[in-house]
């Protein structure tokens, strides 16, 4: 998973400025629909990936619980399973928004990864429940458990396969916009880091300290449950139509550079899926013409889609600046939310 150099994306990024610059290129519908589609696919083959690589984990992991009656490591175990089945819900909502939108759906349907987003906290927060019940009841009724040097094995197994899963979600869930695949993939990490915690168990199983076993099993239901506040907060904000601050100042500062733009006025963005929309307001000179105050509108929008990570589209709004005094949109002040 590693990158190239710092040489090597310098030229990388010159290159294809370069090739922008002389190559003919448009922003219509067409084209934005072929990088949203491209993005989803790209979601899919991280999920049917990932979903292997977890599902193959926990079924070493399964097969070393029944040798050894470990509860700790019955709880990586369900952790992971539970990792895995989280694709489901994300496949279905990465296929369902590539569909174009609708008279219905006129924004498309990629609020579906939203919904993928709750199910896949609710799935962590059953997880968390199954895992505490069954260390509270082996607390309650201690075992010895059995074949300790192959559940450290499953442990460090855990670890690896978790790990490697969660920088792959992460890196291209950030890469596309994907709130729900980060959340996932922090999900995945500390999956990782609860199945080193087994060792911890097994070794104290080993040392004749059988109720290390189930305490392991508490610490990583109290992990599971710092992985569910996290996720939870990622989705609450893609569903309050939250976007970093910064990604607002960049869009203001890209607008004042827009020849005709005399001032910046409000700038809303917005998460479709994995897609970012603005609408913005701009103030022109009061004595252009329609024509004219469209072509800057429309170098805005322009500058906007090439400068802005991920946004598809944006709507621009013109305002006359000027006259001294005027109040162009008196009818509307009554109507106006402060």
């Amino acid at each position: 998973m590693g990158e190239g150099g710092r040489p090597a994306r310098g030229v990388r990024r010159a290159g294809a400025w370069l090739w922008h610059a002389v190559a003919p290129h448009s922003h219509d519908s067409a084209d934005k629909t072929d990088a949203a589609l491209e993005s989803s696919s790209r979601g899919l083959r991280v999920l049917a990936v990932s979903f292997a690589v977890l599902m193959a984990t926990a079924a070493v992991q399964a097969v070393i619980v029944g040798l050894s009656g470990s509860v700790a490591l019955l709880g990586d175990t369900l952790h992971n399973v539970a990792d895995a089945l989280t694709a489901v819900p994300l496949a279905i909502a990465f296929s369902v928004g590539r569909r174009a939108a609708t008279r219905r759906f006129t924004y498309g349907y990629g609020r579906a990864e939203d919904l993928a987003g709750i199910v896949i906290v609710l799935i962590i927060a059953a997880t968390a429940g199954l895992a505490g019940y069954e260390a509270v009841r082996r607390l309650i009724e201690p075992q010895d458990i059995r074949a300790v040097g192959w559940v450290a094995v499953a442990g460090v197994a855990g670890f690896l396969g978790n790990e490697w899963v969660a920088r792959y979600r992460i890196k291209v869930g950030r890469e596309i916009g994907s709130a729900a695949l980060v959340a996932d993939g922090l999900h995945a990490r500390t999956d990782g880091f609860t199945s080193l915690a087994v060792l911890f168990g097994a070794g104290g199983a080993a040392l004749g300290f059988p109720l290390a076993d189930p305490i392991v099993g508490l610490v990583i239901t109290a992990a599971i449950c710092f992985v569910l506040r996290d996720a939870a907060r990622e989705i609450y904000h893609r569903l309050m139509d939250a976007v970093d601050p910064r990604l607002v100042e960049q869009a203001e500062a890209v607008l004042r550079t827009v020849e005709g733009v005399r001032h910046v006025g409000s700038v809303r963005l917005r998460w479709i899926g994995h897609a970012l929309r603005a609408e913005v307001e701009i103030l022109v000179n009061h004595d252009l013409t329609v024509v004219q105050a469209h072509a800057v509108a429309v170098e805005a929008e322009h500058r906007l889609i090439h400068d802005l990570p991920r946004l598809r589209a944006a709507t621009v709004h013109t305002d006359p600046y000027g006259p001294a005094g005027a109040d162009h949109h008196a009818p509307l002040n009554t109507h106006r939310i402060t």
